[in-house]
């Protein structure tokens, strides 16, 4: 009976870490109990520090709210192992989480099963990492875990932003999602004075506001935020224009230039259009150096100037 009892209790938990709500009544009937039991079951979780807040409404429910304290999470095979990689390479483009990733790592493998520990262990001995100085800004954490967050919560937020031309500007937006783009973090919202669709970089986001005010989740066009995020930075304005017709498959030319996954769009099966474009002149070279197949290129005049005077030096240098 006991047995029973601290099983169906553990699934209760492991239900509750899985969604943000659960009414009572679909929760009893996941556990093939009654709600009176389920009732029982949150006041023996809240007896042993589970923070679980009732939900008020019609149906009523329940959900796992934030404590003063962690408590423990309740993981499967796949989702430890999973941790234990993530760990490892938590350090790639975020500040300050190299050490505190390590320590967590520690404390995994401490407690995983015997099953599990000689892969968590074999898995911490072959991963390695280079430590290449940054390639662009690095992204605060903190930041990272309040924006995913409200987008889990769709709660409204506000912040300060600065553009690209370095004015800067309170913005009042109902986050979305949260996309990577090499070292960068982007947040895809929807600006709620502009009415519209918008895309904010992270390393350029301070003094964010939670508003308290929820709201209910938005359709996205297209649906896939990541297609969305890249469609948008390419179209972005740029001060010096270069796009290269290269004679190579798309997705041969992404293998080799893995910063230039948004800026790709196949022309056939073996031609692929590249907008090297860019603020910086000598960004564009580098980029067009690192090109795996030849190529056309439709440039600026400041561009093409740069490019032969880069060339010259180059065979000047090489004899």
């Amino acid at each position: 009976m006991t047995s029973d009892m601290t099983g169906r209790m553990l699934r209760l938990l492991s239900l509750l870490q899985t969604r943000r709500e659960w009414p009572g009544a679909e929760l009893a009937d996941r556990l093939s109990v009654t709600v009176r039991t389920v009732r029982r079951d949150i006041d023996r979780l809240r007896e042993l520090g589970y923070p679980v807040d009732s939900v008020r409404g019609h149906t009523g429910g329940y959900r796992l709210a934030a404590g003063t304290d962690l408590p423990p999470l309740l993981l499967d095979d796949e989702e430890a192992v999973a941790i234990a990689v993530a760990l490892r390479t938590a350090a790639g483009g975020l500040t300050g989480l190299e050490e505190t990733a390590l320590r967590a790592l520690a404390k995994l493998e401490q407690v995983l099963p015997r099953r599990l520990r000689a892969q968590a262990t074999a898995i911490q001995e072959a991963v390695a990492g280079i430590a290449w100085e940054p390639r662009g800004p690095r992204t605060d954490p903190a930041l990272l875990a309040t924006l995913a967050t409200a987008c889990r919560d769709h709660e409204i937020i506000a912040f300060d932003y600065t553009a690209r031309t370095g004015t800067s500007a309170r913005r009042r937006v109902e986050p979305q999602h949260l996309v990577a783009s090499g070292d960068l973090w982007y947040l895809l919202a929807h600006d709620t004075d502009r009415d519209d669709w918008r895309i904010y970089r992270l390393d350029r986001i301070a003094g964010v506001t939670a508003t308290g005010r929820r709201v209910p989740g938005r359709t996205l066009p297209g649906g896939d935020p990541a297609a969305f995020v890249a469609e948008r930075l390419s179209a972005a304005p740029t001060r010096h224009r270069a796009v290269a017709t290269v004679h190579a498959p798309a997705d041969h030319v992404r293998g080799h230039t893995r910063h230039l996954a948004t800026r790709i769009r196949p022309l056939g099966e073996s031609t692929c259009l590249v907008d090297a474009s860019d603020d910086s002149l000598t960004r564009i070279a580098q980029t067009l150096a690192g090109l795996p197949a030849d190529y056309t290129l439709d440039a600026d005049a400041d561009v093409l100037k740069h490019l032969r005077a880069t060339a010259h030096r180059i065979l000047h240098a090489a004899g």
